[in-house]
């Protein structure tokens, strides 16, 4: 069996999202670590809940992120992992890190790449008047939020939304497509060649898999 781990900094509702289709076997692996840079985010307590190892490592134990990610990587190398899943980790990685994980590291951001990398991207879509906005699964990169795309869905933001509307219409897909994206790298379908994502021997385009 296929061990992944997981990265989180808060809620960890992508987290139970992957715990839920691992015990429901839609994706064929073991979800054997949990780690967060935070040590109250209440995805720690989701891991422990559903039987799995967690931990916390306090990034100001640490010289410099550098420092930080040589611990975390040795905290996730424990685990031999397959995969390794950023769900909500709001920390930026440093290079060395992305390239020891490279091409067995996803993330899911919430805005459809290349559109709105970084932060408050719901509120930016609302405040530009967007008719659409979305999720997008993708490879991780040493460019922040630049990695190739995997898969996205996109949800309709209607006049007079609240950002809390939209993060809710958002979250929901990102629960169904992260899953799905997972399933694909577990069963060999997925790969990173060439700075591009291929599913099943073919190149995807750059919104991903059937982007319309």
């Amino acid at each position: 069996m296929k061990k992944i781990v997981v990265l989180v900094s808060g809620q960890g509702s992508n987290l139970q999202a992957l715990i839920d289709a691992c015990q429901q076997g839609r994706i064929a692996a073991t979800l054997v670590a949990v780690i967060s840079n935070n040590a109250q985010a209440y995805g720690l307590q989701r891991a422990e809940e559903a039987g799995i190892a967690a931990q916390a490592l306090d990034a100001k134990a640490f010289a410099d992120r550098e420092a930080f990610d040589a611990a975390l990587a040795q905290a996730i190398d424990q685990h031999q992992p397959d995969l390794v899943v950023l769900a909500g980790y709001m920390r930026i990685l440093s290079n060395a890190f992305v390239q020891h994980y490279a091409g067995r590291l996803l993330n899911i951001h919430p805005s459809l790449l290349p559109k709105y990398p970084g932060l408050h991207t719901h509120r930016q879509a609302i405040d530009n008047g967007d008719a659409e906005h979305g999720t997008s699964v993708h490879f991780v990169t040493e460019q922040l939020d630049g990695g190739p795309v995997i898969l996205q869905a996109k949800v309709p933001i209607f006049p007079g939304d609240e950002e809390d509307e939209v993060i809710e219409r958002v979250q929901t897909q990102e629960h169904t497509i992260y899953p799905l994206v997972v399933s694909w790298f577990i069963e060999g379908r997925l790969a990173m060649r060439d700075n591009a994502a291929w599913l099943d021997g073919e190149r995807l385009p750059a919104q991903g898999y059937a982007a319309d």
